[in-house]
């Protein structure tokens, strides 16, 4: 297989591919943002020129995943993991639970900083497993503040099909499959999500807060800390990431012109179908996820002879093909087919895993 210099396949699990438009738009403004003579990277961000941007960006979020009045959208600083802390500091007292589910190793860490804060009821996991499926059946303490789940599994491949149905208020970490299928986003009562897979670079997070369950802890909250001033000051309470919001201003309206977020879901499901359909029929390569819970943004797979394995991400190379190396806890593979990932390049990676069966058969 021969693959020219200039094509080059993304399958990166973070920072990850984003829409081409988004990066010629995005370097245009780096050297000059909107015939302004000035630099984005060089904008105020108080100024008008930015107050539009960051107003455009919350706007669009709010239109592409139709949330009510009821829901604040905000840009802050620290990525999903700073979230594991704000989110118990915003919403539980020390007297009080948490509901947290262990599937993967990001809800893992979550759960160990909400201790931080109060007490917390692991209701699930599949730890034991390698997380490798989606628990089914489980139960919520009714007097849990929250339930907080990890609505797909970067590292492992694995992803809430089915979300689960209680009468707590409902938090999410959706960072590696936000705005890639439909859902009532009202739901949720709190929403996270790094921006670095499927909304822009690294260096911003997305968070979507019901207003109502704030305020309603007693301990003191630092400033930076507390959502309610961030909501007050419109993502602005002290210097936002920038350039990382307008990079995800880009991402928000190239999603748009696609169609939204139903247009997107329908080519998602089309290239994991694919992919999920050439390790299936394969005599080479196995699927390391339970069926019924995989990944339509993270495809996890290994060889049934690991020894070849180098071979396969050789050849893989030479096509083009760049971050199928799977997680140093997993090892295998791992392709990450985000949004802004065509599906030719899902064709490319299924014609290389075929065409190495090919060559290797005894």
């Amino acid at each position: 297989m021969s693959a020219t210099t200039a094509t080059v396949h993304n399958f990166n699990a973070g920072p990850s591919i984003l829409p081409k438009t988004v990066f010629e738009q995005a370097s245009a403004a780096v050297l000059n943002f909107n015939n302004s003579g000035l630099s984005i990277l060089e904008f105020g961000h108080r100024t008008p020129e930015f107050t539009a941007v960051m107003e455009e960006a919350r706007s669009l979020v709010k239109e592409l995943m139709a949330l009510d009045d009821a829901h604040e959208v905000l840009f802050l600083h620290g990525g999903a993991s700073t979230q594991f802390m704000q989110v118990p500091m915003n919403l539980l007292d020390a007297k009080d639970s948490a509901a947290y589910t262990d599937t993967d190793i990001w809800g893992y860490k979550a759960i160990k900083e909400a201790k931080f804060f109060g007490k917390v009821d692991v209701v699930c996991s599949s730890r034991e497993k390698n997380y490798s499926f989606i628990p089914k059946d489980f139960a919520v303490p009714n007097d849990a503040k929250y339930l907080h789940i990890t609505t797909n599994n970067t590292i492992y491949g694995t992803q809430w099909q089915k979300i689960p149905h209680c009468s707590n208020n409902l938090v999410a970490d959706m960072s590696s499959d936000i705005f890639s299928r439909q859902m009532d986003f009202n739901k949720f009562d709190l929403i996270y999500a790094g921006a670095q897979k499927n909304m822009g670079p690294a260096g911003v997070n997305l968070v979507i807060v019901n207003k109502n369950i704030l305020g309603k802890i007693k301990r003191p909250i630092p400033t930076m800390m507390d959502y309610r001033n961030h909501i007050n000051e419109g993502s602005m309470l002290n210097t936002p990431p920038v350039f990382a919001v307008y990079v995800c201003l880009l991402t928000l309206r190239w999603l748009k012109s696609m169609g939204g977020v139903a247009a997107v879901e329908k080519g998602n499901n089309e290239k994991a179908a694919l992919l999920y359909k050439a390790i299936d029929e394969s005599e080479y390569f196995i699927g390391t996820a339970a069926k019924e819970d995989r990944s339509k943004m993270n495809v996890c797979f290994i060889m049934k002879d690991a020894s070849r394995e180098a071979g396969f991400l050789q050849l893989a190379k030479s096509a083009g093909i760049v971050g199928i190396k799977g997680h140093r806890t997993t090892g295998g593979f791992r392709a990450s087919i985000y949004n802004a990932m065509p599906i030719s390049s899902v064709q490319v990676l299924v014609d290389a895993m075929r065409e190495f069966e090919k060559d290797n058969r005894p």
